[in-house]
């Protein structure tokens, strides 16, 4: 931040010594930009704070079906449908083989509890699968996008 003060310094006299009408649009970009990486830094993301979690599911329809009825109920800010997924497991003492679709939810973390108990009143299957993961970092606009959304915080759309 002082480099920033030290670049500003010798443009403002600059604009005063050679004219307003030449330095100043180039004295407020360089503000601009300085209070942009001022905001970024104080919007740092806290590690954990959003989650992924996954869940299989039998075939497209209720894929979309539960996809849906999770974002819309701001359980999650984003659903993701991975096609084609083989599911090798043991079940009532078989191994079992289906072909299955994977949903990757991106929630906060304080959701994961409500969203597990959403999949299990509306899913299919006897016992399904609900497994999360914090999210340690990423793309910060992404991340506060993903924040607003499921807090409800988000603008609304025009």
């Amino acid at each position: 931040m002082l480099k920033k003060a030290f670049l500003v310094v010798p443009i403002a006299i600059l604009t005063l010594v050679i004219g307003f009408d030449l330095y100043m649009p180039v004295l407020l970009t360089l503000l601009r930009r300085a209070a942009t990486m001022a905001e970024v830094q104080v919007r740092a993301y806290t590690p954990g704070t959003a989650s992924m979690a996954f869940v299989a599911v039998p075939n497209i329809d209720v894929a979309k079906k539960l996809a849906g009825e999770i974002v819309k109920n701001k359980l999650a800010a984003c659903v993701n449908i991975v096609p084609q997924v083989t599911s090798i497991y043991e079940w009532k003492g078989k191994i079992q083989e289906d072909s299955e679709l994977l949903l990757m939810i991106k929630t906060l973390t304080s959701k994961v509890d409500d969203l597990s108990e959403f999949v299990r009143k509306n899913h299919p299957y006897e016992v399904a699968e609900v497994i999360s993961a914090p999210i340690d970092n990423g793309n910060p606009p992404y991340l506060e996008w993903l924040s607003k959304v499921v807090s409800g915080d988000a603008e609304p759309q025009k």
